[in-house]
């Protein structure tokens, strides 16, 4: 009996011995077909599972001012996407989503529906839409850091600066013009996910590492501000269309400002017009009115056809040439030269180029850079309308003498008189100082350059003592005088051409100022244009009180002393003159 008990339990044990052995036979076998046979299909499954490829955007450069104060950058923002395998109900999940995101429901829930680890549902959520997907309490969202291009000055320089895309890539103004230099690399790595399809690789290093290149441009931040304050009060008070006003520095050709009203927000850029988003300061040329006859006597006396005090007789306020009567806003009798500027005489205009003849005009003209693209290296810059002497008939190249007949762009004419301010020396206008490496470290810089000499320097600072005339008393742009200083300048109003394109309207002007302070060593040259002023039309009454706004405070900025002393500064100064 003991024997027999004996024998059974050994066969047990022999049973069990055998199933242990099949048990450790069958893993071994697994683990061979795992390791060896399958490990790699199972390698790649994993891979598949936990590792994926994604393209990498690098973060776009920053566009900075002269002073490294930032006008355009790139912030932290995030994204939302989902692991579709781990939505437990796509349908209600969807509707839920799409409530908070303002996204298609439908197309959500086909793409929630998938057996996918990593579904991309919208990029750049605000943080309050963030806070409503967290509150959903929704198992299988996923919130990725992502990026946004941010303008901090909102408005300011809008135009200028333009705007970027959903893409990061730049559709408007330097964003558009230097996108290489701003767009950071874009490359496709491979990364690591968790679990919950989260990446665990550093991307925001990554993109960092790949980010683009700066802007640092030669606009002055302040002087920026101060230029787009002056100018809409300018367009508001007089109930303009629109304005434009250029800051540049002479002896450089630094751009300092360049402001435009209506001016809009790149932040928020699909809520304004096209027409708002363009730099109608290089884009929109525009007949400039008397501001010309600065460069039509400049030349004259260069050329040796007369000197300040040249006489010529103005034909008591109105002239025939051909079938055209032209008028002056004063009946006046003999002027000289400067006389003929300081009162705006357009028939004193006429019969200097009588005198010069119409090649010598259209040289002088061109020779200011008119008729050209400055090479400012702005999108869409035009080159105005001058067309060849040998096409003006008569009226024509008398038109043209008082700024008529042809069209500039804001930027030219602050170009043109910041050659005479600078001893007759044109200047390229710069806008961009230098570009830098992601590094921050120098890549190029933009050096001022020399275009060509215009006029003689006797010639340019005979020109600036007229033009301190205009701005004395009984000149046309007595408003723009700024105590303390030696302010140069002339008035500018000029018709519009008629909607229907025939003839000129007789109710649509536009108002322009433009000038240099001081007399001697100009620092600042201005150009400020408004576009149908109602309340009054004439440059001296709208533009030019706009112009001696921006002038005084740019000069308070940038510590100017004055040059005159009180005694100097002429008393009692009246705007009446007209131009």
């Amino acid at each position: 009996m003991g024997q027999e008990r004996k024998k059974g339990i050994r066969a047990r044990i022999v049973v069990v011995e055998v199933f242990f052995f099949l048990v450790i036979l069958l893993l071994g076998a697994k683990a061979v077909e795992i390791q060896i046979l399958e490990s790699s299909v199972l390698s790649k499954k994993a891979t598949d599972e936990y590792t994926g490829t994604v393209r990498i955007q690098g973060k776009r450069g920053e566009i900075l001012d002269r002073n490294m104060n930032r006008l355009a950058t790139t912030i932290d923002a995030l994204s939302v996407a989902a692991s579709a395998r781990k939505i437990e109900n796509p349908a209600a999940d969807a509707r839920a989503i799409a409530r908070v995101l303002k996204v298609d429901r439908v197309k959500l829930r086909k793409k929630l529906s998938t057996n996918r680890s990593f579904v991309p549902i919208k990029r750049k959520i605000s943080p309050a839409e963030v806070r409503e997907l967290k509150a959903l309490n929704i198992k299988g969202l996923i919130f990725q850091n992502d990026v946004i291009r941010f303008y901090p000055n909102r408005g300011l320089a809008g135009q200028v600066i333009g705007f970027t895309g959903s893409d990061a890539k730049g559709l408007e103004g330097l964003e558009f013009g230097y996108d290489s230099v701003l767009q950071g690399e874009q490359t496709r790595l491979k990364v690591t996910r968790d679990a919950t399809g989260r990446q665990l690789d550093p991307e925001k290093y990554l993109k960092e590492r790949f980010s683009g290149g700066s802007l640092v441009l030669t606009i002055d931040r302040t002087i920026q501000y101060i230029s787009e304050c002056a100018l809409k009060d300018a367009v508001t008070s007089f109930r303009g269309k629109s304005g434009m006003a250029v800051v540049m520095r002479p002896r450089t050709g630094e751009v300092l400002a360049m402001a435009l009203y209506p001016e809009f927000n790149p932040n928020a850029f699909s809520a304004s017009t096209r027409e708002r988003w363009r730099n109608r300061v290089v884009t929109d040329p525009f007949e400039p009115g008397s501001v010309m006859k600065v460069f039509v006597a400049a030349s004259a006396m260069d050329k040796g056809y007369c000197t300040p005090k040249s006489i010529f007789f103005c034909e008591n306020g109105a002239y025939k040439v051909g079938s055209k009567v032209i008028h002056d806003t004063h009946d006046s009798g003999w002027l000289t030269l400067g006389q003929i500027l300081k009162y705006s005489s357009n028939i004193g205009m006429v019969k200097i180029t009588e005198t010069t003849g119409k090649k010598a005009l259209y040289d002088a003209l061109t020779g200011f850079g008119f008729g050209t693209r400055t090479g400012l290296g702005c999108p869409g810059e035009s080159p105005g309308t001058l067309t060849a002497p040998a096409r003006w008939s008569a009226i024509d190249a008398s038109a043209i003498t008082f700024g008529q007949g042809m069209s500039v762009t804001a930027l030219q004419l602050a170009s043109g008189f910041s050659a005479i301010a600078n001893d007759g020396v044109l200047m390229r206008p710069l806008l961009v100082k230098k570009t830098l490496l992601n590094s921050g470290e120098t890549d190029r810089v933009f050096e001022p350059q020399v275009q060509q000499r215009v006029i003689s320097k006797h010639s340019a600072r005979a020109v600036r003592k007229m033009m301190r005339a205009v701005v004395s008393e009984g000149g046309t742009g007595a408003s723009a005088a700024l105590e303390g200083y030696s302010v140069c300048g002339k008035t500018g109003t000029a018709q519009k051409v008629a909607k229907n394109g025939r003839g000129y309207s007789r109710n649509l002007y536009t108002a322009a100022f433009a000038g240099f302070a001081p007399e001697v060593n100009p620092e600042l040259a201005i150009v400020v244009v408004v576009d149908e002023p109602r309340k009054s039309h004439y440059g001296s009454k709208v533009a030019a009180p706009a112009f001696k706004s921006i002038l005084a405070k740019s000069f308070h900025y940038l510590n100017i002393p004055p040059d005159l002393e009180r005694e100097q500064i002429v008393a009692g100064i009246s705007d009446g003159a007209k131009s």
